[in-house]
């Protein structure tokens, strides 16, 4: 796997804010299932060529590990090492879109205004979906390519359905 070397993530990969798309997939689900995992894969391998952005994925070492036990070799998806919180973030935050099957990181995608493409047939976050932000693709090669195009022509004018982050400040206005 590609290592990551600076602490601006983007700019060691080379890339430009909103020119990638970004992708966690580490849910038992779908790693450990071979006929999803690679359904997932080649999705995702459909929306680099397609739509000819690069598709970047920090992978998790258990998923490292299902690919080569079920020797999956993706192309056209960079697989670099994992990331720390704030690093993935910086990457999040800039992504043109996001392919998870992560429910913080639909969750923090729609607080970010970033698009999203869950790569799961449910998901424990429906407001982001009910907002606009997210949509359900499952792990169908073309549903994934057509739920990623559906996502690109959506605006990303969603009401945050998490509150506007200044719970804190309203709790110090009543106590005191």
């Amino acid at each position: 796997f590609r290592p990551i070397t600076s602490h601006v993530e983007h700019r060691a990969l080379n890339l430009e804010p909103r020119t990638y798309f970004l992708v966690t997939l580490h849910r038992q689900e779908n790693v450990d299932n071979s006929t999803r995992f690679k359904g997932i894969l080649q999705g995702l391998e459909l929306v680099a060529s397609e739509l000819s952005l690069p598709v970047i994925y920090p992978i998790h070492p258990r998923a490292a590990k299902m690919m080569r036990q079920f020797r999956l070799k993706p192309k056209n998806i960079e697989l670099v090492e994992p990331l720390d919180f704030l690093a993935f973030l910086q990457l999040e935050s800039n992504a043109r879109l996001l392919l998870t099957d992560s429910g913080g990181v639909q969750e923090e995608a729609c607080i970010l205004k970033v698009p999203c493409v869950t790569l799961r047939d449910n998901t424990e976050r429906p407001e982001t979906i009910n907002v606009g932000a997210n949509v359900l693709a499952g792990a169908t090669p073309n549903k994934i390519l057509e739920c990623t195009r559906l996502m690109l022509q959506r605006s990303t004018k969603w009401k945050n359905p998490f509150g506007d982050g200044k719970a804190g400040q309203r709790i110090v206005e009543i106590v005191t």
